[in-house]
């Protein structure tokens, strides 16, 4: 038998109503209509009151008097449009105008009442106000389930250290604690972002991500907390802020690391305080959104050179998780060069069935600097490309990657050249000049990789037996 919580827990909520009148009989008339148990409703007689409310409790519905005193209710609808955009609001007046009800549509109001109403009609008013915002919630999740579906990105692989990452993400998912995602740049951090907030209780909610280094320092900080219009040079408009726009979801910040100092301190007291400040307003908005990091940077030696704050530091370091490399995720290469095989192959209308031995050992050599991202941009270039059902080395057309080469080798370089000829011709110009494991180092490649095409080029190696070395 289920608890009494259970049960209650099983149940409809109510809509939960705000009514805003100084007249205390309009008050009582409304509870008696309204307290049969089918809305939960709050009563306030003015409109500091009601700011008060609403900043600290978000309605489905707002019913507020025209007049109240010597303010005014439309200012009660403007303010709860701002915390909630989707907010029904009714007005109700006694002083019938067409410049009222002008005013009161252009904030957003759902219905015009005249007082004294007739009693059937305020509840249908109220009951279609409701509905209206119950079908606007439902196209929205409808339309979000549909977006997931149509480009929601997935963590692929098999290996043992991509396997307890997924495993990470399953089990604290469900939690609101703060994330930081670390590994280098092209390994899948934003996957495992996205993954963390479709398997969470969020999942219906906005997913934003933000990418710290990409906007301009003097930007970061309207970007994120919004502005009112005017607030500075070129602020033609009121921005809400991307945290605003997370507001019930989750916020993604990728390369956290790059946040400019003086942006930190504020971020950090958004973290404890769970509220944020437009720019250039004086209006506090609560939030309610999970925090996922991400960074390429040892963010442990950005604090002690004193780049990144320890407190902000340890405070989104809740949960630790840690994206691996490409090159140490062993035949996880042959599961995601498949995979992106098929996805570009059914998007450019081809047929590619696999790849040839030359293009396979390349695939197994290569060490992948720019990780996932690097394979998938090459399997997309080669897939256009090719001109038969098996992908060729030859499909690996001049220039679309290049291994990591020093600035002194890559001077010297002849263009245009294929990848292997780039790698060729350093290895051709320094074999005698640079230590075997420097000049591997210069290719962005192991040791081992650079044994392997000695060996299918025919090139020994300089002074030393033709065998495998130990290790890369």
């Amino acid at each position: 038998m289920k608890s009494a919580k259970e049960l209650a827990g099983a149940l409809p909520r109510c809509p939960s109503v705000l009514v805003v009148d100084d007249d205390a009989s309009v008050r009582a008339a409304i509870e008696l209509l309204m307290g049969d148990g089918q809305y939960q409703v709050t009563y306030k007689s003015g409109v500091a009151e009601a700011l008060e409310a609403i900043a600290a409790e978000a309605y489905d519905l707002v019913i507020t008097d025209l007049r109240l005193g010597a303010d005014s209710g439309l200012e009660v609808i403007r303010r709860a449009k701002v915390a909630d955009p989707s907010v029904p609001a009714i007005l109700m007046t006694s002083f019938s105008s067409m410049d009222s009800a002008i005013s009161a549509l252009r904030l957003g109001a759902t219905d015009y009442i005249i007082k004294p109403f007739n009693n059937d009609e305020f509840l249908h008013a109220c009951d279609r106000a409701l509905e209206e915002r119950k079908l606007r919630q439902e196209n929205a999740v409808l339309r979000r389930s549909l977006k997931r579906s149509l480009d929601r990105k997935t963590l692929i692989g098999e290996h043992p250290k991509i396997l307890r990452l997924m495993d990470m993400v399953r089990k604290t998912a469900a939690s609101d604690a703060m994330v930081l995602i670390r590994g280098e740049s092209g390994t899948g951090k934003e996957l495992v972002a996205h993954a963390m907030h479709y398997e969470s209780a969020r999942a219906n909610g906005p997913l934003v991500a933000v990418n710290c280094g990409a906007i301009p320092a003097e930007l970061v900080e309207s970007e994120l907390f919004g502005h009112t219009k005017g607030a500075y040079t070129g602020a033609v408009g009121a921005n809400e802020g991307l945290i605003r726009e997370a507001n019930f979801g989750t916020l993604f910040l990728d390369e956290i690391g790059d946040m400019p100092l003086p942006l930190q301190v504020k971020f950090l007291r958004v973290l404890e305080d769970k509220q944020i400040r437009p720019v250039g307003s004086r209006e506090v908005y609560h939030i309610d959104v999970r925090i996922i990091a991400a960074t390429n940077k040892d963010l442990k030696e950005a604090v002690a050179s004193g780049e990144f704050r320890e407190d902000l530091y340890y405070r989104i370091n809740v949960i630790d998780l840690h994206v691996p490399p490409l090159r140490e995720r062993g035949s996880d290469v042959d599961l995601l060069t498949r995979h992106f095989i098929e996805q570009y192959s059914q998007s450019v209308g081809k047929r590619i069935t696999g790849l040839d031995a030359e293009f396979n050992d390349f695939i197994h050599s290569y060490d992948w600097p720019g990780n996932v991202r690097e394979l998938k941009n090459l399997i997309e270039r080669a897939v256009i490309l090719a001109e038969r059902e098996v992908l060729a080395y030859s499909d690996l057309a001049d220039g679309v990657v290049s291994p990591v080469l020093s600035e002194h080798a890559y001077d010297k370089l002849d263009h245009p050249l294929s990848i292997e000829g780039y790698i060729k011709q350093v290895v051709l110009q320094y074999q005698d000049k640079v230590p075997e494991v420097e000049l591997a180092a210069m290719l962005g490649i192991g040791r081992k990789a650079l044994w392997m095409r000695r060996r299918r080029w025919g090139l020994p190696r300089p002074g030393k037996a033709d065998t495998e070395p130990e290790s890369n």
